[in-house]
């Protein structure tokens, strides 16, 4: 092979994260309430196989041929029921990989058009929602926790063909989980993350 066909091949590719099995798009939605601004949050269907009851924003895996930010808008206006003219898109926030091999790719919006009250959301995929003001996570840090992130090696893995062996020594890694309480939710895990992010984004 050429270098001029590796140069073709390389210089208009968009790179991506390697080994990622699925693909996110989430919208951070943002409404007035009583001349506040709220982050709206969905409860999860008790019912749903993937993480029943807990609490998400709107969002869902990538279909063939669509970008992020449409996942991201379809998802809204499905689990919502809202029109694509409800949601106005800002920007991107920063995307999330996680150690599960999901990339997850959120996008803030304000939702026009459409009062808190008048949202009739698709009770197929989610319980109820609910709005926490943006001053709330401003004047309050999460709380933060650790999980130790080990490598588990198969038996059958080719140890002598590796420097040391078994002996040999593999990285470990220590994952933050996010945790913001506010009434009676518990806003935690990758939700807490994107919110955070937001949230420092804004406070910068």
């Amino acid at each position: 092979m050429e270098i001029d066909k590796i140069q073709q091949k390389i210089k208009d590719r968009n790179p991506k994260p390697l080994d990622i099995m699925y693909n996110y798009g989430v919208l951070v939605p943002i409404i007035e309430r009583d001349k506040n601004l709220e982050l709206v949050y969905e409860v999860r269907a008790k019912d749903l196989k993937r993480q029943p009851g807990e609490i998400s924003f709107p969002g869902g895996e990538l279909e063939f041929g669509e970008s992020f930010e449409e996942a991201a808008i379809r998802e809204t206006c499905e689990e919502l029921n809202l029109k694509e003219k409800n949601i106005k898109v800002i920007g991107k926030l920063d995307y999330l990989i996680s150690h599960a091999n999901i990339s997850i790719h959120p996008f803030l919006g304000v939702l026009e058009n459409i009062k808190y009250e008048d949202i009739y959301y698709s009770r197929d995929e989610v319980d109820h929602i609910f709005t926490v003001p943006l001053n709330f996570f401003i004047k309050r840090e999460p709380k933060v926790y650790y999980i130790d992130l080990e490598t588990i090696i198969e038996e059958n893995f080719p140890y002598d063909k590796i420097p040391n062996g078994r002996e040999y020594n593999w990285d470990k890694g220590k994952y933050p989980v996010y945790f913001y309480e506010y009434n009676n939710y518990i806003i935690w895990g990758m939700t807490a993350k994107i919110t955070k992010n937001f949230i420092d984004i804004i406070k910068s």
